[in-house]
């Protein structure tokens, strides 16, 4: 039997205007869909009007302009009701869903299904939950003691994962996708014998203690950063009085 590394997989990316997940917006998104490795893979690809300016310096990241976003894009409404769906159809095949750094991502579209659909994520997914892949966790857990950054870019080059185009969605979410496979084959005496499922639930455990030793170092240097150890969504914060 083929065990998940070489299996089904699924990966999941988007492009937004910042990196607060409470209060910026997806542009775009992507998911790669591959049934076995080495097959090519499906991909479904959403641009989305966000209905808000998107800041230069996102732009130059992504390159998505706001008359690019307003002449192309849909409205946010329906595309994040197709995405909540996606996702949740990997879970009822049972299909592992890769998303480098997902609590970003995931909690991203949480909440712009909240804004825009009046409710969240997890009401996709009651049934059959996702079982999540994160190469950052992975890695940062199973090659705990290697100096350097390890972005998607980072993690690439460290796997020799060819990345062409980065931060296009859809060639994110396939880089992702191998650097998942790439860390499978190089830790599987470690891997190969545990289900998504289990990997899931181990992620959100090693995620927490990598989120305190970030802590850790942050107040060790003087820096008030807070690090969310929740994974691979994080919880809404409450309204305010």
């Amino acid at each position: 039997m083929t065990n998940w590394i070489e299996g089904p997989l699924a990966a999941f990316d988007t492009e937004t205007t910042g990196v607060d997940v409470e209060t910026d917006r997806i542009v775009s998104a992507a998911l790669v869909v591959q049934d076995a490795a080495g097959l090519r893979p499906r991909v479904t690809r959403w641009l989305v009007n966000p209905g808000v300016p998107v800041p230069q310096a996102a732009t130059a990241v992504h390159g998505l302009t706001d008359e690019h976003l307003q002449r192309l894009g849909r409205w946010p409404a329906p595309v994040m009701w197709e995405m909540a769906e996606a996702l949740a159809e990997q879970a009822r095949v049972g299909r592992p869903l890769v998303v480098m750094n997902a609590p970003f991502d995931l909690t991203l579209l949480d909440r712009e299904l909240r804004r825009h659909r009046a409710s969240p994520l997890a009401r996709w997914l009651e049934r059959t939950p996702l079982n999540v892949l994160d190469p950052r966790v992975l890695d940062k857990h199973l090659d705990r003691y290697r100096k350097g950054r390890r972005t998607l870019t980072d993690l690439c080059a460290h796997y020799e994962v060819e990345l062409e185009g980065a931060h296009d969605a859809a060639a994110d979410a396939q880089a992702a996708l191998e650097v998942v496979r790439a860390v499978g084959r190089r830790f599987a005496g470690r891997l190969e014998r545990l289900s998504p499922a289990e990997l899931h639930t181990l992620q959100a455990v090693w995620h927490a203690g990598q989120a305190r030793g970030l802590q850790a170092w942050f107040a060790l240097n003087g820096t008030e950063e807070p690090v969310d150890p929740a994974w691979p969504l994080r919880p809404n914060l409450p309204a305010a009085a």
